[in-house]
């Protein structure tokens, strides 16, 4: 199994001048820095980081991990950061966006799963999140963040054996450039992949796209006992 950390992206929203990842949280370490050192102690003796913007940056900092790079990264969303990566692995894959701050045991949790899982939470959804809905069987049915009456947010996170990696593939082929990589996982479920939540409590796991959530990042890992 191997982890990629999707990394290309200019992040403007939270308005650094660096790439978001190696932003500093309080514990006096980046975001990236929180992501790779959990994952390794999780296991993840393979992890590799899909870059971009000021590459350079995030390269010196983390010179033992793998890298994929993103020559397209203004152009590109992580649709096609991911399908990037994809084409670097053929096995198990978990992966996650390079903002995301994470409690460890919701990883184990995800990868338990044995079968295609998006980690989500059950929560009020604003218009910019990427949101979910359920089949009746359990399994995603939407995820956009266009869906009508959803049950919470897809947090960023995923797990997909290697087994599930062609369609995937294939779909991500077909987003277009601006696509998140969700569309990729929609446009699979289409065509007949089952796709299961794993749902995690609102305070293990925090998406960081502006100052107030960088804040509230901060303030739960503070609570964490890891």
């Amino acid at each position: 199994m191997i982890a990629i950390i999707l990394a290309a992206g200019v992040g403007s929203r939270l308005g650094k001048t660096h790439p978001k990842s190696l932003t500093p949280l309080e514990r006096g370490i980046t975001i990236m820095e929180w992501q790779i050192s959990h994952l390794k102690k999780l296991g993840f003796s393979r992890i590799l980081a899909m870059v971009g913007f000021k590459k350079e940056l995030i390269m010196e900092q983390f010179p033992d991990i793998l890298y994929g790079y993103n020559p397209a990264y203004l152009l590109e969303n992580t649709s096609k950061s991911l399908l990037r990566a994809l084409t670097l692995v053929d096995e198990d894959v978990l992966w996650l966006n390079g903002d995301v701050i994470f409690h460890p045991k919701i990883i184990k949790t995800l990868t338990d799963q044995k079968c295609p899982s998006m980690l989500v939470n059950k929560t009020d959804v604003g218009e910019e999140e990427v949101k979910y809905s359920l089949a009746k069987d359990g399994s995603i049915a939407e995820v956009s963040k266009n869906v009508k009456n959803p049950e919470g947010e897809s947090i960023g996170i995923n797990f997909f054996p290697q087994k599930s990696l062609k369609i995937l593939k294939d779909n991500l082929h077909a987003c277009a450039l601006n696509d998140y990589f969700e569309h990729g996982i929609e446009l699979s479920i289409n065509q007949g992949l089952k796709v299961y939540p794993t749902v995690c409590d609102l305070k293990e796991c925090i998406e960081i796209d502006f100052p107030e959530d960088l804040a509230k990042a901060n303030s739960l890992i503070s609570t964490w006992e890891v």
